[in-house]
């Protein structure tokens, strides 16, 4: 018997050769240390945007772009490091393709294999990173691989510029390492729209921890954190941007059965509808 088909994002049916942009989704939350639950949020937004219009106000565009939906990847549920190889390998082909990887997680550790993959390519790669925690511990519950590390991670092994914002938890040692070493905007996203001058031509990914926004706004995630910004302060944020050299983003760690109303699913659509009007624009 025939599998039903996976709907892809927006209906996005654009041939892998003519496609620009490579979404695919990585349903993994391994080392989800609270509230698991990520690994269903690339189904879940697939479903979703079924519901999300094609025309964007904010934009005054409609999505209507050369973008393929890779469907999601198969990734084990144990070590994290065989799912970060794996991730790390598909960007890798992604990359060579000349496309633009585009990843729907998942837990915020998958961005640390994209990162890597990036990095072949662009070695002057800088991160934009939007996020409600630091993510900078030397270590979590023992090992060095954690949505708890993810930052720290990047910035050893990457050696890259890191620009975060938002960030509004962590442990003091974190809020030391971040501003010692990071160009760092904590609890606000007011100075994005400054970067994009400093930024130049140099290659951006840009990282999207949903959780960067107030849990009233989207509660559908496995550490929510009070004090966040609201839609609007953060699309706003993200359409400053605009001119940026964006060579590859994520969205990540929506747990859509935390949110019964369905609510933080349709927020994380409508942002994904707006990052790729954007990416289609830088």
């Amino acid at each position: 018997m025939n599998k039903p088909k996976v709907p892809n994002f927006f209906d996005l049916e654009t041939d892998l050769a003519a496609a620009e942009q490579i979404i695919f989704g990585a349903p993994y939350d391994g080392t989800a240390s609270f509230r698991p639950g990520s690994r269903f949020g690339p189904s879940a937004m697939r479903e979703a945007a079924y519901g999300i219009e094609y025309y964007s106000p904010y934009q005054e565009q409609e999505l209507s772009l050369p973008v393929h939906d890779a469907g999601d990847l198969e990734l084990p549920f144990g070590d994290p490091r065989v799912a970060l190889q794996l991730i790390e390998e598909y960007v890798l082909s992604v990359v060579k393709q000349g496309k633009m990887p585009i990843m729907i997680g998942g837990e915020h550790l998958l961005s640390l294999a994209v990162v890597r993959a990036l990095l072949t390519k662009y070695p002057e790669l800088h991160i934009i990173h939007l996020d409600a925690h630091a993510d900078l511990r030397e270590e979590y519950l023992g090992s060095k691989y954690s949505h708890a590390t993810v930052l720290r991670r990047i910035h050893e092994e990457a050696g890259t510029v890191i620009h975060s914002f938002g960030v509004r938890s962590g442990l003091k040692e974190e809020f030391a390492f971040a501003a010692a070493n990071l160009d760092f905007h904590p609890f606000s996203l007011a100075d994005l729209a400054a970067l994009k001058m400093q930024l130049g031509d140099r290659p951006v990914y840009l990282t999207l921890d949903l959780d960067v926004l107030d849990p009233s706004i989207l509660p559908g995630t496995g550490t929510p954190e009070p004090g966040g910004v609201s839609f609007r302060e953060l699309l706003t944020a993200l359409l400053s941007l605009k001119g940026v050299n964006l060579v590859g983003f994520d969205l990540v760690e929506l747990a859509p059965q935390l949110d019964s109303s369905g609510v933080s699913t349709i927020v994380a659509c409508t942002l994904l509808r707006e990052l790729l009007l954007l990416a289609q624009k830088c």
